[in-house]
């Protein structure tokens, strides 16, 4: 039987108070099984932002729980939380934060040296060859287009084979024909290497390359797809906001 590499139990986020208060998460409970890639859609203000966020550790759900592994999140000291996010977890975004005036190869290397590790050459070109950038380790991001940029980021981010990796809107600053390259790249990771990935994207043509796509609706769940296609990604997208209408 497949193990959970990440719950969310009944996860309440608010915020605000009294008459302010907001509900960004409503008893939300969803579990994503190891090694698979699943895409998390929905309108703007549905929440998807707040889940990546709790479900990573970069914020404390007001009640509910969070397990990564066997490890509950929500009861972890800040300190350990750091530790934990530096080691098991990795993040892609939008903007490749790339720092300007390292190497591909420096960039890769940077989370093993905040983390006061000394990366061997061989472990970074490795990371780096497993997104086809074997060939590229010693240019700037100014050198790199924004796909192979991307890619780094990605590199960058597995370098520490996390246990869960989080892609917020990964393919957001890409043409169409570089996008698909990264996404091919994180079906690869999911596929070959079993890497479990979590990604949050507003586009149907990203979403269909994930095993399944969860949708939300003001903070709840409101259905999910397996073995996603654009158009029934899309379908369902049209029907939510018709519904919302």
């Amino acid at each position: 039987m497949t193990r959970d590499a990440l719950r969310l139990q009944r996860v309440v986020r608010t915020f605000g108070s009294g008459d302010a208060t907001v509900t960004a998460l409503h008893d939300l409970t969803l579990a994503f099984a190891a090694g698979t890639f699943t895409a998390v859609m929905g309108p703007s203000g549905s929440g998807k932002s707040t889940l990546l966020q709790c479900a990573a550790g970069l914020d404390r759900p007001t009640s509910g729980s969070v397990l990564l592994g066997d490890t509950e999140l929500t009861t972890l000291g800040e300190n350990r939380l750091t530790r934990l996010r530096r080691d098991r977890i990795g993040f892609v975004f939008q903007a490749f934060n790339l720092l300007p005036t390292l190497s591909a190869e420096q960039n890769v290397a940077l989370p093993l040296r905040l983390a006061g590790r000394r990366p061997g050459r061989a472990q970074v070109r490795d990371a780096l060859a497993r997104v086809g950038l074997a060939d590229r380790f010693g240019h700037r991001p100014s050198e790199l287009s924004g796909g192979q940029q991307q890619r780094v980021a990605i590199a960058r981010a597995l370098i520490t084979r996390p246990e869960v990796l989080f892609a917020d809107e990964p393919t957001g600053a890409l043409d169409s024909a570089t996008g698909r390259a990264v996404l091919r790249t994180l079906r690869g990771m999911a596929d070959d290497e079993r890497q479990t990935i979590v990604m949050v994207t507003h586009d149907p043509v990203a979403a269909s390359y994930a095993d399944r796509v969860v949708f939300l609706a003001d903070g709840r769940l409101s259905g999910s797809l397996a073995a996603p296609s654009a158009e029934a990604v899309a379908a369902e997208m049209t029907r939510m906001a018709a519904a919302a209408c």
